[in-house]
């Protein structure tokens, strides 16, 4: 009896450790960056038509950032990275899909706090290593504007 007692334990013991290590896989896997952009982001930048206007210049510091729109409604950072010129990127973060927020030079996603240079949309610290797809735009009549 003490045999099948203890094999039943065993069993349970080890199932139990089994199901709990499988919960912390599936845990980690939902916060775990891949190549794959997740289903909510994608890997290419929103489609915005050429000439499309997505800020004024003057709206913008030089060297911040600020979140825009795309005439389709689709999440944008525009950049003014000097005097005359910016730059514009997706604002959806390439870990997982969450908007980012600009912060002065910096890029912040509040989902798992992965940062991007607002100049240049590289990755300044992960969980993402993919940096924000760039859209080329041009500063036109003091407006930024899709190229």
């Amino acid at each position: 009896m003490t045999a099948e007692l203890h094999s039943r334990r065993t069993v349970l013991t080890t199932g139990a450790a089994v199901a709990g290590a499988a919960v912390g896989a599936v845990a980690l896997t939902a916060c775990g960056s891949d190549n794959n952009p997740p289903s909510g982001s994608t890997a290419a930048p929103p489609a915005a038509a050429p000439g499309e206007t997505l800020t004024a210049l003057s709206d913008i510091e030089v060297g911040k950032a600020k979140a825009a729109k795309t005439a389709d409604g689709k999440d944008v950072i525009v950049t003014r990275t000097a005097e005359g010129t910016a730059a514009a990127f997706s604002a959806i973060c390439t870990h997982q899909g969450c908007a980012v927020v600009p912060e002065g030079a910096e890029l912040k996603c509040p989902c798992h706090n992965s940062i991007f240079d607002a100049a240049t949309g590289a990755v300044k610290k992960g969980p993402a290593d993919q940096p924000l797809p760039s859209i080329a735009v041009k500063v036109t009549n003091g407006q930024v504007v899709t190229a």
